[in-house]
């Protein structure tokens, strides 16, 4: 009985070798396949220091609108891409194609203005503390000055932004300043505060307020609002929506939609 039972915990030892062998690269595998789920940034104009995990990827397809008194401009469509290149640091880039309809006058469409970034977090999200991080922008004159469809100038953005979790609600906001050149242009300051809720494991909910002092010399300043809506449809496959206007400002109306792939 004693060779019998040395017998059974050799095999048990072996089988637990091989079990945990089995699983270690399986594991592995499972961690690289977790997509990194979008909730923060997009489908709102302020953003949120948490940048895309390591080595994951997002690509939005989309199309923003703003419309005013004076005529309408947005992309139809943008193309987002967005990559987890460290632990903490994330590259960006939004390539456009960009339209512009004056009030009585002829649309433009061609390609808009693009924009390079790299979003890095440096406080982690605690118990107490929110997390913290900065994401600068640059927008590149790619695209036409004259018929609507860019800056004409190369714009920079340097902002601070903050986030916390509770639950099944996030909340993040800060702000920065715009470099904003140009003939009649000033630079500005950009500030705005977000939430949501997960409501369901589909749908997330939530909705933001934000003011711009005046980009223009003699200009007013902007405050708005958006509503918006996070689809999680799959581990990878999600649909972005938001709508607002101006509580103070020129802005009638501005809406963003965009699918996202996520891996």
């Amino acid at each position: 009985m004693q060779a019998g039972s040395h017998l059974v915990d050799a095999v048990r030892s072996r089988t637990s070798s091989l079990r945990l062998r089995l699983l270690a690269p399986a594991a592995a595998i499972m961690c690289l396949l977790v997509p990194a789920v979008a909730r923060a940034g997009p489908p709102y104009s302020t953003d949120d220091p948490e940048p895309v995990g390591y080595l994951h990827w997002e690509f939005y397809l989309a199309m923003q609108n703003e419309h005013t008194s004076n005529g309408s401009t947005g992309t139809a469509p943008h193309f987002e891409v967005n990559f987890g290149a460290a632990p903490n640091l994330q590259l960006h880039l939004i390539a456009p194609l960009a339209y512009s309809r004056p009030s009585g006058g002829p649309t433009s469409y061609g390609p808009g203005d693009a924009e390079i970034g790299a979003k890095l977090r440096f406080v982690e999200e605690s118990e107490w503390m929110p997390m913290v991080g900065t994401f600068p922008l640059v927008e590149l004159p790619t695209g036409s000055e004259p018929q609507g469809l860019g800056a004409g100038h190369v714009r920079v953005f340097i902002p601070l932004w903050l986030q916390k979790s509770f639950g099944p609600w996030m909340t993040y906001g800060g702000g920065g300043y715009w470099v904003n050149p140009g003939e009649g242009n000033q630079n500005y300051w950009y500030v705005g505060w977000q939430a949501q809720r997960q409501v369901s494991k589909v749908a997330t909910v939530g909705g933001e307020v934000f003011y711009t002092t005046a980009d223009r010399v003699g200009g007013d300043g902007n405050l708005r609002f958006n509503v918006g809506l996070v689809l999680d449809f799959t581990d990878h496959h999600h649909l972005l929506l938001s709508a607002g206007r101006s509580i103070a400002g020129e802005t009638l109306f501005q809406s963003y939609l965009s699918y996202q792939l996520t891996f």
